[in-house]
């Protein structure tokens, strides 16, 4: 067996950590394809379950972590993760805003858990969902539901440059610009998050004749509640339906979560 040339220079480790999430997010970095065989010899996965059995021990030079904090134990977990990490970098709308499990915040959860489980005596959680920055501090967070996979592999690949981590800032409004979209509410009478909403998911939803959900969060400085005020006049939108709309993806995020209790 080969030995290791002492004096080749050790990859940057790479750890992946998954709380309460769907995987998508992890799933996205799984689908980078190409991407993924050239980031695999540039760094070494130091932890992956999603992609690996192999484990090797920390410290870590980047942690990637999906999921938000629900129980009592991943609130001791990420702490360690914390500790073990260079550069932490959460990803997805569960690690930056809480996720959808967060609707849990606007209701009592000891109400719901003997509906969902034969015993729930052996269920241990939390009142609330929360992102990971409001437990550790976080390097970086890259919002989406899922992600997008480039931003991905550009925000990781900054990481191993040293360069200034960057994603954009606008709204989707300016992707369905870009993208030569007509405008949704305007021309079909639907309502869209779109002027509210972090660009990111290239559009997608307007492309297709339908509302933005909300997928990417908030922009910078969103104010969504001038927005939904004029969906009451211009749409005649009942309180409920509003309140819905504003509780998905990015429920508990603060100007999504303001603007929803403004309709209780």
């Amino acid at each position: 067996m080969s030995q290791k040339d002492p004096r080749e220079k050790a990859r940057p480790k790479l750890a992946v950590w998954k709380f309460a999430s769907c995987d998508g997010c992890q799933l996205s970095l799984l689908d980078c394809e190409d991407e993924l065989l050239a980031l695999a010899e540039a760094v070494e996965i130091a932890n992956f379950p999603e992609a690996s059995k192999a484990l090797v021990a920390g410290p870590y030079d980047l942690s990637l972590v999906e999921g938000s904090v629900t129980t009592p134990h991943d609130k001791e977990r990420i702490q360690e993760v914390r500790r073990q990490s260079k550069v932490l970098i959460t990803i997805g709308a569960c690690a930056t805003a809480g996720g959808i499990q967060a609707l849990r915040n606007f209701a009592k959860v000891s109400d719901y858990i003997p509906l969902v489980y034969a015993h729930p005596e052996y269920i241990s959680t939390l009142e609330t969902s929360t992102p990971i920055s409001e437990h550790v501090k976080v390097d970086f967070e890259l919002q989406g539901c899922p992600i997008n996979r480039h931003q991905l592999v550009e925000v990781i690949l900054s990481c191993l440059l040293g360069k200034k981590l960057h994603v954009p800032t606008c709204s989707v409004c300016v992707e369905c610009k870009e993208a030569g979209n007509v405008c949704v509410p305007v021309a079909y009478g639907i309502p869209c998050l779109g002027p509210v909403t972090q660009a990111g998911c290239g559009a997608l939803c307007p492309s297709y004749r339908r509302g933005c959900y909300g997928c990417f969060g908030p922009k910078e400085t969103s104010n969504p509640l001038p927005l939904t005020r004029w969906w009451e006049k211009k749409f005649h939108m009942e309180p409920h339906a509003i309140k819905c709309a504003l509780r998905t993806f990015n429920c508990a995020a603060l100007p999504f979560r303001k603007a929803s209790t403004h309709y209780e």
